[in-house]
């Protein structure tokens, strides 16, 4: 194989991993995070990674968003190999592809919910109104209140308005439900389902939860940093309707 391999439809894929190994470096100890990872993620579906907490879920996200590199492995984004990208570049890719949720909201507290959002509307190249970011996410009469004045669930929506504010190819979601009771949890499930049918972001959430597996084109399972299998959701089902 050559030093700078072709991937079989690589070009076509938004994510392509191969081999993809992560070892963290503790002193005298080695933690192996994942041990292999080869991975497709196509344009427009909704995945959810399925595995319990330290299997390597968070680890793999996280090098997917460019926010982590492996320790050994390639991956490639639209065909470009993301892993030889230069800080800039990341950062570049990051800035105008990639919308992050993560299980914390990590919302300005002296600034509105619009304000939040606006943030990220005023670097982005193409983005959403940040009304509009919030009315995708049913928050459109709440956009002028503080994150103090709004509950978990309203406020982990706002996180998601500026994540998707942006339009970005892909929204990677890290345990977005984790922190919200179940009545909560199901109105963020439904705002990121909606941006993933509306906006047709690659959209990727992980979880331990496996009811929340229900509502996704495919499951890839994932356990000890391994791929352990995958299932595809004939008729997968919308949030509203997951019985938990």
């Amino acid at each position: 194989m050559s030093e700078s391999p072709t991937l079989p439809h690589a070009d076509q894929a938004v994510f392509a991993a191969r081999g993809v190994r992560k070892t963290y470096v503790m002193g005298e100890v080695k933690v192996h995070a994942l041990n292999g990872v080869d991975l497709d993620l196509w344009p427009g579906e909704f995945v959810v990674l399925l595995g319990p907490s330290g299997s390597g879920k968070s680890t793999l996200l996280n090098i997917l968003g460019g926010l982590d590199a492996p320790t050994e492995g390639e991956v490639f984004y639209r065909g470009e190999r993301l892993t030889a990208f230069s800080d800039s570049a990341l950062t570049r890719y990051r800035r105008e592809h990639v919308g992050f949720v993560f299980q914390f909201y990590n919302l300005i507290p002296s600034l509105t919910a619009k304000e939040n959002v606006a943030l990220i509307t005023e670097i982005a190249p193409n983005p959403l109104d940040p009304v509009e970011a919030l009315s995708l996410v049913n928050l459109g009469d709440r956009m002028d209140h503080f994150p103090s004045q709004l509950s978990g669930g309203e406020q982990q929506r706002v996180a998601i308005a500026r994540a998707v504010s942006k339009r970005p190819d892909v929204l990677l979601c890290d345990e977005p439900t984790g922190a919200l009771d179940v009545h909560t949890g199901v109105l963020v499930l439904e705002a990121i389902q909606r941006v993933n049918s509306e906006l047709g972001s690659t959209t990727a959430v992980i979880t331990h939860n496996a009811v929340i597996a229900r509502m996704a084109d495919r499951v890839i399972h994932i356990s000890d940093g391994r791929i352990a299998g995958e299932e595809r959701n004939e008729h997968k089902i919308t949030a509203s309707e997951l019985e938990w």
